[in-house]
């Protein structure tokens, strides 16, 4: 952590920033109430800095105000920081909060919780909670493949899906999943159109009942296919999941409570995020706003 704490200071000092405030994230509190401190000693940009629990508290916390947020992956897991092509490189989080663009992009809504990329419902959630933390320490992203291994032959849900209070669907799948972008752990690009500027949210409802099935559906996800076999896909402001049984949840690669209903809305450009200059991710694309000299630092 020191090293990373030097590579932030070092580009802040290099570009004439004041050296930031650092907030310490616990076991109670992962970043939001820090974050909300930062905003009220008058912070203008903040570093979240540690893996998707940190980064999905510090979206809530700046979530509907004018404070720039910038991610950088010090975790096992970074959902946000893939999306933005900056897994693993600190550096070039620095660079981008420095010399990039700002974004206004939507997020979505379960609760009081704030997510930036997806919230699911099902085998997702089986798959995270099945993938040890020293299996991510030591092999990344390929340790989800693991976790999601021993959940493949797992039984259906029952669901129905409701999609801006009007539309009804009586399902039987493995996962449903309500993204803002469309990039998984490892590069992986499931949902295709996903924009995260568009006011709206994509659901994606997939219904593999065999290991062929998964094979099938895997294939067409890897290879980019328009129509994915046993896969529905739509779009949607306010999205409704309930089950006939609690089952695993997640938002943005964290595991919450298992329930009977996920209850998920949009709010349409809540967020002003720090992204790449355009030959970063098409799907983030940027403006250009005058660069903040207010740092502050919320780190794991």
């Amino acid at each position: 952590m020191d090293e990373l704490r030097g590579t932030i200071e070092r580009g802040l000092s290099q570009k004439g920033w004041p050296t930031p405030k650092w907030y310490e994230t616990t076991a109670e509190d992962p970043g939001r109430g820090q974050a909300e401190q930062a905003v009220r000693e008058g912070a203008e940009l903040v570093f979240a800095c540690g893996g998707d629990g940190t980064v999905m508290a510090v979206v809530t916390a700046l979530a509907g105000s004018d404070v720039a947020m910038a991610v950088l992956p010090a975790g096992t897991g970074n959902l946000l920081a893939a999306n933005l092509g900056l897994a693993g490189d600190p550096a070039t989080g620095v660079q981008v909060a420095l010399d990039g663009g700002r974004r206004r992009i939507d997020v979505g809504m379960v609760d009081e919780h704030c997510f930036a990329v997806m919230a699911g419902m099902g085998f997702d959630a089986q798959m995270l909670a099945g993938t040890s933390e020293k299996a991510k320490k030591t092999i990344g992203w390929l340790a989800y493949v693991v976790g999601a291994a021993r959940h493949l032959r797992d039984r259906p849900m029952r669901a129905r899906v409701v999609l801006d209070g009007k539309r009804s669907l009586a399902r039987r799948p493995r996962t449903v999943i309500v993204g803002n972008v469309g990039r998984l752990q490892g590069g992986v690009r499931l949902l295709q159109r996903a924009d995260p500027a568009d006011g709206k949210l994509d659901v994606a409802i997939l219904s593999p009942n065999s290991l062929a099935h998964w094979a099938r559906l895997s294939w067409a996800v890897l290879r980019r296919q328009d129509r994915v076999p046993l896969m529905e896909t739509y779009t949607a402001e306010r999205i409704e999941i309930h089950t006939r049984r609690p089952e695993p949840r997640q938002l943005d690669g964290d595991l919450i409570e298992p329930g009977r209903v996920l209850k998920i809305s949009v709010k349409p450009g809540a967020l002003l995020l720090c992204v790449p200059l355009p030959d970063g991710d098409p799907d983030l694309a940027y403006d250009v706003s005058v660069a903040e000299r207010n740092a502050e630092s919320i780190r794991e």
